[in-house]
């Protein structure tokens, strides 16, 4: 394809034609992967869109990438989340490196199975190389397999501003600011709103509608400038809350990039400033992960031996050290032929870049995978890091060299940042550099280490936390790094004991040698370095017998708990996905006393379909087969706001609009859930859960919300809870037993509303626990209330799955625990261990003391035989 030639692509399936935007995938719809289009397929054979070689046909062959004349690069994505099918359903014909022609079949796929596993079929012919591609034309309607114009594809027209790129992009490390006296210059002065500053995400906004206008545009802060198309530029200014930025801009749209920039900082640069004022930390209940701890300096210590840090996730491990460095590749430092070095480097970019968007495309429902990789695209696009390295390539370094150095002069400044959530975002930097660098030096792999070793780093990034969990190492050990990063938040995910904070000494370790991380008390985190016998002898101990515990527990799980003198209590599971339905079952649940619906709200464009629920909950009810099923209606509101969905700014939205009273806001989204709900077929007892009630009033609509869209469905009657989360309802649970059919005691908010004590204050939320005796006095009011009436209570908030909370819980008359599924066979075996009639001894004295420190007490093991 010459510059001014088009490439007609053909549609690659037949069926009705839908816009990128419309599809029910964030990653797509959003075009981080790229612009396109999408069809909704009617046959089921792909056929080529145009003469092209296969450059990538992906392991679970729902994708495939094609690269055609002119440097054009696409990708054909059957359906949504289909990466989890694992090939189940389709048949690839062609293989990686086949050249095809336009109109040749390439895979063959089973829509029903596909159908019935993943949320839909919509097929997405997307563009990968926007960077050089454009789409200048596409069709519309419904379009024919190999005979439809799709759509087609012409050079990209550069912007006037990319001549000026390597001028102003050099300007960003310059400690002057620019000239005042330029023909056309325009500037203003705004403040950050942002409550954590500019950090990654704000800066990445603000870099990509730079880069839109035609204008040389930098930030000032205090007698600093950056580029404003530079993230790593913007990072480096440290610019925190309040801080007074002055944008200057010269060039053809200088003064409409001024207005635009600005009014976009005012905005919050796509943070919901509201939400963000009300939470500074993930909410339980939105993280699939364990909560990240509090963030404490590594202390010193008399033994040389013993390495302080700060237990990013928690856990025990033993093995040999591996080191590894992302950007420590053997490189020819000097070169002569400058144009191919040049040319070397845009490969190596184009090639990364490409690798990243698979990545995200791959990413499927793990939502914090896809929008790491997303922001590491923005930071592989850096025009200071790129200037720096392209400079060096001039001045006569390889092109491996000069990007590693400029990489690293980068990394370092971004490390050096007081703000920690700065200084995080460079391990993001490291980690794309180091892909880069595999490109230009040669290497395909990424360094390995071998399973069951101890990793240990000055930094680790995000996608190596995911490829070294996926080799099974132990555990893992950086310099830098904190607990709010996003390779701690993977290492929690994923089950990878992580120790962050490490003394500089770390990097003198010797590898091989033998080591043990305990990163299990977040005071006393440490990895011991050349361990005595004893001492490695002890910790195999412990490990063997936390292991072998574990393995008794969950051989046990299938059994039902029942204490000693023959009280059962249903261990039941929170869940968010038919994936967790699966898995609870497996570790012995009864049923699920939760689902998180709103869940699937998150991370979206638009509110999942009726259809696409009633999927969702249709694939969890035959995963339980005849265990009942709780579905709690959306909670959202909060401190968990959704972007589609606009909320009235409130000054404290914890006692705003949340919960069920986003119902009365927006009731077709109530009405579309609960006939979602109603659709569903659960073989076990069917449940629908009320969040955020406070009022009978709010109660009584919703209950004539549910008969009125049950009569018209013409489905049987379903049970009916409301979760016990508000004072009010606890106080009055008489009179709401009298309308409902069961009550779940949600112990995080009653807790965060008894104590007036928000739940994710940074100073506060520490001094919350559930076994207050105020809060302790509320659940026992609730469960008098419930059994006069013959109602079932269950607890679904985090006490339960607390096993050392459990006694109380049984004492106080509570017969279902609806607990995380990784803790369903600890506290099942917990129960077999206790005495029902002495739980409910410890109960009545619980509810005697005023302290929570004094019911903890009260339950260790010393203070109560058996």
């Amino acid at each position: 394809m010459h510059p001014g030639d088009f490439l007609t692509l053909l549609s690659p399936l037949s069926g009705p034609i839908v816009p990128i935007e419309s599809v029910p995938d964030p990653v797509f719809a959003d075009k981080v992967v790229g612009d396109g289009i999408s069809i909704d397929p009617t046959t089921r054979t792909l056929l080529a869109p145009c003469d092209a070689t296969v450059t990538q046909l992906h392991a679970a062959k729902h994708a495939i990438t094609l690269s055609a004349a002119g440097g054009v690069e696409l990708m054909i994505h059957v359906g949504i989340d289909t990466v989890g099918l694992k090939g189940e359903g389709f048949t690839a014909l062609v293989s990686q490196g086949d050249r095809v022609s336009a109109g040749q079949a390439l895979l063959e796929f089973d829509a029903d199975h596909i159908l019935r596993n993943a949320p839909s079929l919509l097929t997405q012919i997307i563009l990968l190389s926007g960077e050089t591609s454009a789409i200048v034309e596409r069709a519309s309607g419904v379009a024919t397999a190999g005979a439809s114009r799709l759509m087609s594809v012409g050079p990209r027209r550069k912007a006037a501003d990319d001549a000026q790129r390597a001028s102003s992009a050099g300007e960003a490390g310059a400690s002057r600011p620019p000239p005042r006296a330029t023909v056309g210059v325009t500037s203003a002065v705004v403040a950050v709103p942002n409550p954590h500053g500019l950090h990654a995400r704000p800066a990445a906004v603000l870099a990509s509608e730079a880069r839109s206008f035609a204008a040389a545009i930098s930030v000032e802060l205090a007698g600093r400038n950056a580029n404003a198309k530079s993230v790593v530029a913007l990072l480096n200014l440290g610019a925190g809350p309040g801080a007074e930025l002055r944008i200057v801009a010269s060039g053809s749209e200088a003064a409409r990039a001024v207005a635009r920039l600005v009014e976009l900082v005012r905005s919050g640069l796509g943070e919901d400033l509201s939400a963000a004022r009300a939470t500074t930390a993930a909410p339980e209940r939105a993280a699939p992960a364990s909560p990240a701890p509090a963030p404490r300096a590594a202390r010193a210590t008399d033994d040389p031996r013993r390495l302080h840090g700060v237990s990013a996730a928690p856990g025990l491990a033993i093995g040999p050290v591996c080191k590894i460095d992302p950007l420590a590749v053997e490189v020819e430092e000097h070169a002569t032929d400058t144009e191919a070095e040049l040319a070397r480097l845009q490969k190596a970019l184009s090639h990364t870049r490409l690798e990243l968007k698979l990545l995200v495309a791959g990413s499927g429902k793990r939502a914090e995978q896809a929008e790491i990789f997303s922001a590491h695209l923005t930071m592989l696009d850096d025009p200071d890091v790129i200037t720096r390295a392209e400079v060096a390539i001039v001045e006569g370094k390889s092109a491996a060299f000069a990007w590693r150095e400029a990489v690293m002069s980068s990394y370092r400044e971004l490390a050096g940042q007081s703000n920690p959530l700065l200084a995080a975002r460079a391990n993001d930097l490291r980690d794309v550099g180091g892909r880069a660098l595999r490109h230009l030096a040669g290497g395909d792999e990424a360094q390995a280490a071998p399973a069951g070793s101890v990793v240990v780093a000055e930094t680790l990034t995000p996608s190596e936390v995911v490829r070294l969990a996926d080799q099974g190492v132990a555990g893992l050990v950086s310099v830098l790094g904190g607990t709010t990063s996003h390779a701690a938040i993977l290492a929690r995910s994923l089950g990878v004991p992580y120790l962050v904070g490490a003394p500089g000494a770390l990097l003198d370790v010797e590898a091989g040698a033998t080591a043990v991380l305990d990163a299990l008390d977040v005071d006393e985190a440490a990895l011991l370095l050349r361990p005595t016998d004893a001492e490695l002898d002890a910790y195999r101990d412990r490990l063997g017998a936390r292991r072998a515990l574990r393995a008794r527990q969950e051989a046990a799980a299938a059994e039902r708990a029942v204490t000693r003198d023959g009280v059962h209590v249903a261990v039941l599971a929170n869940i968010a996905s038919a994936d967790d339905a699966r898995t609870a079952v497996r570790l012995g649940a009864e049923g699920v006393g939760l689902l998180r619906t709103e869940l699937m709200f998150f991370d979206r464009a638009t509110a999942p379909t009726e259809a696409e629920q009633t999927a969702a909950y249709q694939a969890i009810a035959d995963a339980l087969g005849d265990r009942p099923l709780t579905i709690r209606t959306l909670d959202v509101g909060g401190d968990k706001p959704l972007s589609y969905m606009p909320l009235p700014a409130e000054d404290n939205p914890l006692l705003g609009i949340r919960g069920l009273r986003i119902g009365a806001l927006h009731p077709t989204i109530l009405r579309s859930q609960l006939r979602a709900v109603l659709a569903t077929r659960v073989r076990g007892a069917h449940r629908v859960l009320l969040p955020m009630v406070s009022s009978l009033d709010e109660l009584l609509e919703a209950k004539q919300v549910l008969e009125e869209e049950r009569r018209r469905a013409g489905s049987p009657p379903v049970e009916l809870g409301v979760m016990v989360e508000v004072p009010s309802v606890a106080i009055q649970a008489d009179r709401f037993a009298a309308e409902v059919d069961f009550f779940s005691i949600g112990t995080n908010d009653l807790t965060q509303y008894t104590l007036a004590m928000d739940r994710t204050h940074p100073r506060l939320a520490g001094r919350q626990d559930a076994l207050h005796p105020a809060v302790l006095r509320l659940i026992d009011a609730t469960v008098q209330a419930a059994q006069r009436r013959e109602r079932h209570v269950g607890i679904c908030g985090a006490v339960a799955s607390d096993p050392e909370a459990v006694a109380v819980l049984i004492g106080l008359g509570v017969t279902e625990l609806s607990v995380s599924v990784q803790a369903m066979p600890e506290v099942k075996s917990k129960i077999r261990e206790l005495d029902a009639a002495r739980c409910r001894e410890i109960a009545k004295a619980a509810l005697d003391l005023g302290t929570a420190a004094e019911v903890r007490a009260l339950l260790s093991p010393g203070a109560r035989p058996g």
